[in-house]
């Protein structure tokens, strides 16, 4: 694991904000206190149902005229899970399902534990991977991408068309900014008490901001000059930038185990 090279606790001292979705795992939280940190956490995501589960049911009535299933978050696992229950479906090995692929570590996990065939997982963790490391061509390949119904990244289905695929995009779950922070976050942001501020989606940077700007008032950045910004991976960072002006550390792997090893290096001495 990545935080064996560091120090037992290099987070000793230092207050994180987590930003998250509201019904995330307590799994980051474990991972930063672990670390040492105290830890504050900021839902910045709400996960809901989209507005029609029409398009996602017609196309899981139909799974099996697709080659690959693909999954971009454990979100669209739970939504077709939750779906395939409705409609007394399983996924099972030998069936005539599609195959199976999976952006991410987390992603991954969530099929495994539901006992679903086995999926591809790129090596990176990341979207770009695999698109670079598929296990075959896809020209002529049916896939099935479940997605977030508004504000995603739509670079899968765009460069899959590109190569040949038939990419059927349905919306699984739409993801909504939160209306309200939490007042332990509230009061540590206002006093300026944190020190570092991590980001695992796009999104969630940009469902941030927003609530910055509404409870700290136009002045929010100024809450943020002292603190460090970590990311989860290349997407997320693209978007800091864009939004905050600056990325003091990306996750490398990208996922929850490198986001809490690249936050304690900012605070080791060279």
């Amino acid at each position: 694991m990545v935080l064996d090279a560091l120090p037992p606790q290099p987070l000793a001292g230092r207050r994180v904000l987590l930003t998250r979705a509201a019904d995330a795992s307590p799994a980051a939280r474990t991972l930063f206190s672990a670390a040492g940190a105290q830890v504050v956490e900021l839902p910045a995501l709400v996960i809901g149902p989209p507005d029609d589960w029409g398009p996602l049911d017609a196309a899981l009535q139909s799974l099996e005229r697709f080659h690959w299933l693909i999954f971009s978050s454990a979100n669209g696992v739970a939504a077709v899970r939750q779906r395939l229950d409705h409609m007394h479906l399983r996924l099972v090995e030998g069936a005539p399902w599609p195959r199976l692929a999976a952006v991410g570590r987390k992603t991954a996990q969530a099929i495994q534990r539901l006992g679903w065939p086995m999926p591809f997982v790129p090596q990176d963790f990341v979207a770009d991977s695999l698109l670079t490391c598929f296990p075959e061509p896809v020209r002529g390949r049916r896939l099935l991408l479940p997605r977030v119904q508004s504000g995603g990244r739509p670079l899968l289905a765009e460069q899959f068309r590109r190569q040949g695929a038939v990419v059927v995009e349905v919306p699984a779950y739409e993801s909504r900014c939160p209306a309200t922070i939490p007042a332990a976050a509230a009061v540590v942001l206002a006093q300026e008490h944190v020190d570092v501020i991590t980001f695992t989606s796009s999104k969630i940077v940009r469902n941030t901001v927003a609530l910055l700007a509404a409870h700290l008032g136009e002045h929010w950045r100024s809450h943020l000059a002292g603190v460090k910004v970590v990311s989860i991976g290349p997407e997320t960072s693209r978007t800091c930038h864009s939004l905050l002006g600056r990325v003091d550390a990306e996750a490398s792997p990208h996922d929850m185990e490198g986001l809490a090893a690249a936050a304690g290096r900012l605070f080791q001495t060279p």
